[in-house]
């Protein structure tokens, strides 16, 4: 019953902590990408005048419009050189609520005083050694003119232009190689007057993404992809999908292990009770009868165990959710101790592969309290 009751508890507490670290790692990919994103299936770029994208921008449903411009380029700082992304955003980029919440250092400023601004990625700020404080050492940003190579000096191929870091941000390693700057100063860097590389769309709280999805794709034909925020990175999502179903897997076989015992306890149980057996039998209980009372002891043991491992389980995930007591062991901005979500098919999916594999255990432990009945007789 003990081992059932760990095992129980150990799956709980460890489904819910994933939950709530899936919950942080979503929320914190939320707060950067858009609802919904608009690129051209073929190229690079495009031209954001066309008058189905107008009607777009105007739809009373949309929070924010973003047209983005991003191409890779050279980040150079205090000599360090670094290859990474350039994003530049118009402004409705900085419609979005949760935008701050990604900031590690400084703010997330991108024009003040008619000055152009950059916020970094963490992995740009590490790499480099960027400090927020020194505001006389700017980052240097190269792109490769549209001519280059033509030039006998080599410098002369690239577009040079340099920026001040204002924040530091943190999501994931994917996006934390990025420089975001503003619309303007990213098509000066790259030599680009008119096209974007997408567009980016954040709608009110409500609105069903799903038929905004369709109908846009409806409407914009196919030269252009229209994804969701799930589709705009798939990698993470089944990253975490498959990651939730390992450690059940693994959870479920140590808990296997556990319930398993069971078998041992009753055999167990079989040898100490043979005269009692005998004397049922004599008594007139068929062979349905005394299997009957030791697959009903096996999940008895299961479920008593099984309940109460929940209930310690839930308790332990209430008081962590409460308290924070377990902490991760490094000081973040996002989180210092270890989440907690429910979801109550968690439970439900706990109590039934306990169950499931109790019935099997104590299937095989009551057709052992019967396989040698007559032997048992003669010896009473």
């Amino acid at each position: 019953m003990a081992g059932v009751l760990v095992g129980s508890a150990a799956l709980i507490i460890i489904l819910s902590v994933f939950n709530g670290l899936e919950q942080v790692i979503l929320s914190l990919y939320s707060n950067f990408s858009p609802e919904i994103k608009i690129e051209p299936r073929l190229g690079k770029t495009f031209d954001p005048m066309a008058p189905y994208f107008d009607a777009i921008k105007n739809d009373k449903s949309v929070v924010s419009y973003t047209q983005v411009l991003q191409e890779k380029a050279l980040i150079k700082y205090n000599n360090r050189p670094f290859i990474g992304t350039i994003k530049g955003v118009s402004d409705d980029f900085l419609e979005n609520p949760g935008i701050d919440s990604i900031v590690q250092a400084g703010s997330f400023t991108l024009k003040d005083r008619g000055n152009d601004y950059a916020v970094i990625g963490s992995t740009i700020q590490g790499s480099l050694g960027v400090s927020l404080k020194d505001q006389f050492e700017p980052l240097q940003l190269f792109s490769p003119k549209r001519n280059a190579g033509n030039s006998p000096i080599p410098m002369d191929d690239f577009v040079l232009r340099s920026i001040t870091p204002s924040g530091v941000f943190s999501v994931q390693q994917e996006f934390d190689d990025m420089v975001i700057t503003p619309l303007d100063f990213a098509r000066e860097l790259l030599n680009e007057p008119k096209n974007v590389s997408a567009i980016e769309i954040n709608y009110k709280k409500g609105t069903d993404l799903s038929a905004v999805q369709k109908s846009l794709k409806d409407r914009i034909g196919q030269k252009f992809t229209v994804k969701n925020r799930q589709e705009q990175n798939t990698e993470l999502y089944k990253t975490i999908n498959y990651e939730r179903w390992s450690i059940f897997m693994i959870l479920t076989f140590v808990l296997v292990i556990a319930i398993f015992n069971i078998i041992g306890s009753l055999t167990m149980l079989v040898i100490d009770k043979r005269q009692d057996i005998a004397i049922l039998t004599s008594l007139g209980a068929d062979k349905g009868l005394i299997q009957g009372i030791f697959f009903f002891e096996g999940m008895m043991i299961s479920l008593i165990g099984c309940l109460t491992g929940i209930i310690i389980g839930l308790v332990v995930c209430l008081i962590q959710q409460q308290f924070g007591l377990i902490k991760l062991g490094a000081k973040l901005s996002v989180l210092d101790a270890y989440p907690v979500a429910f979801n109550i098919s968690d439970f439900f999916l706990v109590f039934c592969t306990v169950m499931v594999i109790a019935v099997i255990a104590s299937g095989i432990s009551s057709r052992l309290s019967v396989k040698s009945l007559g032997e048992i007789k003669q010896e009473l």
